[in-house]
């Protein structure tokens, strides 16, 4: 299937304006596919959109490809735009991940890589104890709507973060052509379950600033909730497309400067709010495909997430139009340090 064809099939809405999230598939993107120190000279199979990707290292260096480099020579007319019929994606190591461009291949530059401020640029370092894969039976978008939520972890999770008690809670939100960013302030708020028994915060109470700072192409969430007393827990859930009603999120949670056991046991909480979440994503991923019914609604402390939407929508719409350029207020590599919140 070449791109034009995939642009048909998955961006079009169903001749509607309702907002249906299995049908965005948003090129000309880097998608971070897999954990660098998962690929070795075996190939891996990765999935993007329903589109084959096989990593392997030769001499060292990463390869993608859309065939096993076994059956290179003999599928290579079988090779789509994807790879301008080289059979080869454009890739890149960075942050501990491999990167593979998605879109037309001549418009693949390194410096399109969104920057993760928290993270050495070579990898170099990251424990493997801060890496989890997680899985999602649901669209990629409709995964990351629910990260942009405002109150499903507080009853979702609660049991792990914290429930919804605190004194003020104040929610703002800033966006451009291809980033939204959220920011959640709350005062005197329960203190999180996991930072009493784990991290051992014996407060009663905890202020949290969390900023989601999110990218809207490749589904690539940063995350930078900050509990004081208590401790940063910044994170990153790349939402891979694996195709309409599955994602896989390889999540690095990079607790490295929280004290020993939290530090190790923290990430490991994915496990936990990996079917929380799926348990409301599976259901609500499957309501979509009854066109014969109004497929949600919203309230007024929805505003983030009906912000995604329309810039979601846009970007599809612009796409479809065969503009696959990033905006004047679009750049990926920009430093986010400030936004999030960074200590120094």
């Amino acid at each position: 299937m070449n791109m034009d064809d995939k642009a048909a099939r998955f961006a079009a809405p169903d001749g509607k304006r309702d907002w249906i999230p299995r049908n965005i598939d948003l090129r000309d993107t880097w998608f971070p596919v897999a954990y660098s120190a998962d690929v070795g000279n075996r190939p891996l199979r990765r999935i993007v959109h329903a589109q084959d990707v096989y990593l392997w290292r030769e001499l060292g260096r990463v390869r993608a490809a859309e065939f096993r480099p076994d059956l290179l020579e003999s599928r290579r007319a079988g090779a789509t735009a994807f790879t301008g019929g080289s059979c080869y994606y454009r890739v890149h190591e960075r942050y501990g991940y491999v990167w593979v461009w998605y879109g037309n291949p001549d418009n693949a530059h390194a410096d399109l890589i969104p920057l993760i401020p928290f993270l050495p640029a070579d990898g170099a370092g990251i424990p493997r104890y801060t890496q989890r894969s997680v899985r999602f039976d649901a669209a990629s978008p409709l995964s990351v709507e629910n990260l942009i939520d405002l109150t499903h972890a507080d009853f979702l999770h609660a049991n792990t973060i914290g429930d919804g008690q605190s004194e003020s809670d104040v929610v703002e939100f800033s966006s451009t052509s291809e980033t939204l960013t959220r920011t959640r302030i709350v005062t005197r708020k329960s203190v999180a379950p996991v930072m009493r028994w784990i991290g051992g915060v014996r407060a009663q109470y905890q202020d949290l600033r969390a900023v989601l700072h999110v990218h809207l192409r490749n589904n690539l969430c940063i995350s930078y909730p900050s509990f004081t007393p208590g401790y940063a827990i910044p994170n990153v859930q790349p939402f891979v497309p694996v195709g309409k009603h599955r994602s896989r999120v390889d999540q690095t949670n990079y607790t490295v400067h929280a004290p020993a056991p939290f530090r190790w046991l923290m990430p490991r909480i994915s496990y936990v709010i990996q079917p929380q979440d799926n348990s409301v994503l599976r259901p609500q991923n499957a309501r979509y495909f009854d066109p014969g019914k109004r497929r949600d609604l919203s309230s007024r402390f929805d505003a983030p997430g009906n912000r995604y939407r329309v810039l979601m929508t846009r970007l599809a719409e612009r796409q479809r139009a065969g503009d696959f350029g990033y905006g004047a207020d679009a750049d990926p590599a920009l430093d986010i340090s400030a936004v999030l919140g960074m200590r120094p």
